[in-house]
């Protein structure tokens, strides 16, 4: 029987109309809510069938990474071989072979090569095969490789200096997880920079990492009346302990070169113009275990970095141990009358430094230290209310440096009204200080030997305690880019010694590791 001859238009009708956002809402979250509820027994029942299964005897006969065209084989054995049972006296159970798997995919993860989630299989493999027992299973691993080659281009402002960036980073170079990163920069300060790294995992171990890399720079440092330009590169080996630790050691040769004067350099500046060589071993020391480190609300901070430069073998024309320290912690602070996690948050910072000039291979007496490796103190990423490099000895118009050093801080932050916790953006009250000291001279027309230096040494570090510190506080606002951390504070210098340059008013600060 015919339809009615309205009863096609009539469908056509309905379809043309909106439909009710509402309803159409309430329909996703139905079906929402059921494929919820389908995933969470799913994840029950496999869960229970692995519980009730745990001690199941099971021989790992095969694992395969599938999705890694650009990974050599070779890379991945090293990672998953060992967990094969063929390389191990006795059956694994179930849950342990669960648990060696996963551990091994956390590895292939940290090599940053993989997008996540690296998902895992387990499968029976053929009962046909001579080979094969009843307790053999198959591992796979299904991953999925992140773009090879990574162009990023931008511009950064802050600390007083504008520039312009760009970045290339080719990941995966010959399918063992190494990297090429290359990187350029012009500013207004930092008149160019461009620098070359490679590195690589060694032994498939994500944790363990040699790097080799060169630069070249050329920076404006106004508060010294000169421009530096430096040539040359370094290579390192990094670690990671399995507290969590971090570890580097490397060597670093560097040709420095302080040019471009200004008409009124001060004789310090003068005297150390022109070339000198580097050559150094550091090593560098870091137990992070903050919360989250550009705004952290619990947890602390370690660090320590030495280097000695033109000792023994070394060479090079300049001779120093130089060592510095830092150390951060951080604290909620409960408020009655709030359930949970309130916001506020107390942080002390302190770092302190010390450079000792030694004997260059050759000579009779230890140097003086020169302008490019002593410390500057001041600014709006560490003394706040403080010029850049406006604590400490100074030469006229120059900051010529110390040799030693000692900086602390204390910070409350609070989250703005309205704005809610969980929103990376603080209010900040702040008190910071801190002094830089040079070596006094003792000998002869400014010259020491080896004694002169160490009863010089222990004098200066003697006189960080003598006094008050060069003092500001302040009041702010911070805000936690996942890049860096920005801060714009109102800052009032309350101690400031002859010389020094305090900064009463606004700053603004750009970083990754404030004080």
């Amino acid at each position: 029987m015919a339809s009615p001859a309205g009863s096609e238009d009539d469908i056509f009708e309905n379809l043309k109309k909106t439909a009710n956002p509402e309803r159409v809402q309430a329909q996703e979250e139905v079906i929402n809510t059921r494929l919820r509820s389908q995933y969470e027994k799913q994840q029950r029942r496999l869960a229970e069938l692995i519980d009730s299964n745990s001690t199941l005897p099971v021989t790992i006969s095969s694992i395969n990474v599938l999705g890694a065209p650009r990974t050599r084989k070779g890379f991945l054995q090293r990672i998953f071989d060992p967990l094969l049972s063929a390389n191990h006296d006795r059956p694994y159970t179930l849950a342990e072979a669960l648990e060696k798997v996963s551990t091994s995919a956390n590895q292939l993860h940290k090599f940053d090569i993989f997008h996540p989630p690296i998902s895992l299989f387990i499968d029976r493999p053929d009962p046909a095969s001579a080979s094969s027992t009843p307790n053999d299973i198959g591992i796979y691993l299904s991953v999925r490789e992140k773009s090879r080659v990574v162009a990023k281009t931008g511009t950064d402002l802050g600390n007083a200096e504008g520039s312009a960036y760009g970045n290339l980073l080719v990941r995966n170079l010959f399918g063992g997880a190494e990297s090429l990163n290359i990187n350029a920069s012009l500013g207004t300060r930092t008149r160019s920079a461009y620098a070359l790294g490679f590195d690589t995992p060694i032994l498939s171990n994500p944790d363990l990492r040699w790097e080799i890399g060169g630069l070249a720079s050329s920076t404006q440092k106004t508060w010294a009346s000169h421009e530096e330009v430096l040539r040359g590169g370094d290579t390192k080996i990094k670690w990671v302990s399995q507290g969590g630790s971090r570890y580097e050691l490397g060597y670093s040769g560097l040709w420095r070169q302080l040019t471009g004067l200004a008409a009124d350099a001060s004789p310090t500046v003068r005297a150390d113009a022109g070339d000198s060589v580097k050559s150094s071993i550091h090593y560098t020391w870091l137990s992070d275990r903050r919360d989250t480190p550009l705004l952290p609300s619990s947890g602390y901070l370690l660090k320590s970095v030495s280097e000695i430069a033109g000792w023994g073998p070394l060479k090079g024309d300049v001779a120093f141990w130089k060592s510095e320290m830092e150390a951060q912690t951080a604290l909620a602070i409960p408020v009655p009358g709030i359930k949970g996690p309130s916001g506020v948050t107390f942080t002390t910072g302190l770092r302190a430094g010390c450079l000792y000039p030694l004997t260059l291979s050759g000579q009779a007496q230890p140097q003086a230290s020169r302008l490019n490796d002593r410390f500057q103190l001041g600014g709006p990423t560490d003394v706040r209310g403080f010029r850049l490099a406006g604590l400490g000895p100074r030469d006229g118009p120059d900051a010529v440096g110390g040799d030693v050093y000692a900086a602390g801080s204390a910070n409350l932050l609070f989250p703005l009204p309205r704005v809610g916790i969980e929103r990376p953006l603080r209010l900040q009250a702040f008190i910071n200080g801190g002094r830089c000291l040079a070596l006094k001279s003792l000998g002869k027309e400014g010259r020491m030997d080896s004694s002169d230096v160490q009863k010089s040494f222990y004098s200066t570090v003697a006189d960080l305690a003598d006094g008050l510190p060069s003092l500001a506080a302040g009041v702010g606002l911070v805000y936690a880019h996942p890049v860096a951390r920005f801060e714009l504070n109102f800052s009032l210098p309350l101690v400031v010694r002859k010389g020094e340059e305090g900064r009463k008013g606004l700053q603004f600060g750009v970083g990754i590791n404030f004080l």
